[in-house]
């Protein structure tokens, strides 16, 4: 088809295999992949039904939630841009009509538009979300029509079943993202000859006439009929034709029953990238110390900056973290670079191009990150505050930490997603204070960091950014800027594995194993108790990475001390020391002198006031307590 380019992209609806033929995939390809036959997984097979993809076709494994491509394939379209800023290459998002229900839908095309990307969005309009009507779902009953302000938008409406005219519309459309005018939308009125699913029965809410009526639509029915039409085949060659497809889905059918089922073994097969694996001793690098300390926030800013001197393909971006948006201005202001400074003169230095503001849209921040690292590049976004990171969640969970899985190791989404967490603020409240780290260490696929100090913070953001993982990367707002926990820095090569805690204070009758804020305030917690109590020592453990997390250091530390405090910020109630205490309680009980106990926030909000932040978040004081009771056990 004329549409397809040796570097166009395609981000599919996980249904529309058919669409893959317009790019170049044979019938026999897709089907084989479809059913989960044997190919070559370097080239995109062996994959499960609903996520086919095809790496050296450029088809990105697609998965099932709604609407969540259409960011992805936004930053897939601005990394061709970046790479080549006179490319022609095109990206062609796919949907259903329901899809553009979606906030990412409306994020991604205001993307889109704000940029002139080269994106095509196809929606294939078969006037039902499973069983609520278009009229339900979309202002007016249409989604070309609703579209009609947006700049730059090209917009076509044609009839989907019409092989022709979907042909000149799509190459019309196509034609306008490579010349550099902007996105395109091609809206496909289409049928749909069955069901939504097994799940579901149409008849349960479409009228036999309405069945009818759209049946005498079929695409495959009609088709053939024009080619006959036209003499372009005649009725044996159709009947050839059909004979050869039933054949190769038959073969495609007979391979995959004959196929072993998966080894069990396999399960966790590419859930993590291996080259290089993030816990490797590879990152165990020494510290080689110089310069005046440095606060977390400076020792970050500068590993940022030394790391995009190193790596010309990594991107940092996020609400308000470029110095100025408006270049013009850079030579009469200093800049913002974040609401705390992190990212400042990142964009001075590297352009915008590297160093760039976006809207207020969580998801699409996100979304793109995934598109952008999809083909190579290594972009660094910033969720401003993590109070604000929920509506990017499905973006995090089902899409970010599952694509090396779901598409059997042949794509990769080395994102790395910085946030700032935590409270202590003094006023932070509600929106400005909250932890929930489990809620991401619960995500297979997704590594989770969490620094204490300035070099660890350096360390780890380094590993972050050199591996091949996706990384939620948290940052104490309330440590950026601490003195204690300053330090020089400490090399340009100073990276710290993930998986390796860091004993901060030795001890002999009880372990604190912490992280974060808690571990300052368990160091003074200790302090009182051993200047009260000469004969006592308290261990301090910082985990810096929660996954995964240094069950080793723990277990070593635990069979020294015998009883043992989990100590963290955010609510106690299924928080993330649930885990460590019930793998301690499970796989250590034989050691330990007495129960483990956990210290954590009160199961509520952070309150406005001071008094009533203190109350709710664990203290130095909350600490003695717990340690002084498990003492006298």
């Amino acid at each position: 088809m004329a549409m397809r380019s040796g570097q166009d992209w395609f981000y599919p609806y996980y249904r529309d295999r058919a669409l893959c033929l317009t790019l170049g995939v044979t019938a026999h390809e897709m089907l084989q992949q479809a059913v989960g036959a044997a190919a070559d997984p370097a080239s995109g097979g062996r994959q499960m039904p609903s996520h086919w993809g095809h790496h050296a076709h450029h088809i990105v494994s697609c998965s099932s939630p709604t609407g969540t491509q259409f960011a992805q394939a936004v930053g897939c379209a601005e990394a061709a841009r970046y790479r080549d800023p006179q490319t022609d290459e095109v990206t062609l998002v796919c949907s259903g009509e329901g899809a553009t229900s979606e906030g990412e839908f409306w994020e991604s095309l205001n993307l889109a538009s704000l940029e002139r990307l080269p994106v095509v969005f196809l929606i294939q309009d078969n006037g039902y979300a499973i069983s609520v009507p278009v009229e339900a779902q979309t202002p007016g009953g249409s989604i070309s029509a609703l579209t009609g302000s947006v700049p730059h938008l090209l917009r076509i409406e044609v009839d989907g079943t019409d092989f022709v005219a979907s042909y000149r519309a799509m190459r019309e459309a196509v034609g306008y993202c490579r010349e550099g005018h902007g996105p395109a939308l091609v809206h496909a009125r289409c049928t749909r000859p069955y069901s939504h699913s097994l799940s579901d029965d149409e008849r349960l809410y479409r009228t036999a006439a309405e069945r009818a009526a759209e049946a005498e639509r079929d695409p495959v029915l009609l088709f053939p009929k024009l080619l006959i039409e036209e003499g372009v085949i005649d009725r044996r060659m159709l009947q050839n034709l059909t004979h050869e497809i039933d054949e190769q889905v038959q073969e495609a059918t007979q391979q995959a029953m004959r196929d072993e089922v998966p080894d069990g073994a396999s399960a966790l097969a590419h859930l993590y990238s291996e080259t290089p694996l993030i816990t490797s001793r590879e990152f165990a690098r020494t510290a080689r110390f110089h310069g005046a300390p440095m606060t977390m926030v400076d020792l970050i800013n500068a590993v940022l900056r030394e790391e995009m001197r190193r790596n010309p393909e990594m991107l940092v971006f996020g609400e308000d973290v470029a110095d100025c948006t408006r270049e013009a201005n850079l030579s009469e202001v200093k800049g913002k670079g974040g609401v705390f400074k992190v990212t400042h003169g990142l964009q001075t230095e590297f352009g915008s191009r590297r160093a760039f503001n976006t809207p207020i849209a969580e998801a699409a921040i996100v979304g793109r990150a995934i598109g952008m690292a999809t083909r190579g590049l290594k972009p660094v976004a910033e969720i401003q505050f993590f109070d604000y990171i929920w509506p990017a969640m499905m973006q995090l969970r089902d899409e970010l930490a599952t694509l090396r899985w779901r598409s059997h190791g042949s794509f990769s989404c080395p994102a790395v997603i910085r946030v700032a967490i935590g409270g202590y603020l003094n006023g932070g409240a509600i929106y400005h204070s909250q932890c929930g780290e489990s809620t991401f260490t619960h995500i297979p696929g997704l590594r989770v960091a969490f620094p204490s100090n300035a070099a660890d913070a350096a360390g780890l953001l380094r590993t972050a950014l050199r591996a091949d993982d996706p990384v939620l990367f948290l940052e104490h707002k309330r440590l950026y800027r601490e003195p204690y926990n300053r330090s020089p820095h400490p090399g340009v090569e100073y990276t710290i594995p993930f998986g390796s805690a860091k004993v901060v204070k030795p001890g002999q009758n009880l372990t604190v194993i912490t992280y974060g804020a808690l571990v300052q305030k368990s160091l003074a917690a200790a302090a009182q108790i051993e200047r009260r109590d000469t004969a006592v020592s308290i261990e301090i453990l910082d985990l810096r990475s929660l996954a995964p997390y240094d069950w080793e250091a723990i277990r070593a530390s635990v069979t020294k001390t015998s009883r043992v405090i989990v100590a963290h910020e955010d609510c106690l109630s299924w928080g993330y020391g649930a885990e460590i205490a019930a793998r301690i309680g499970d796989e250590l009980f034989g050691v330990l002198d007495a129960p483990v106990r956990r210290v954590g926030a009160l199961d509520t909000w952070v309150g406005y006031h001071p008094h009533l932040e203190a109350a709710i978040l664990p203290q130095t004081e909350t600490l003695v307590a717990e340690i002084d009771r498990l003492l006298a056990y």
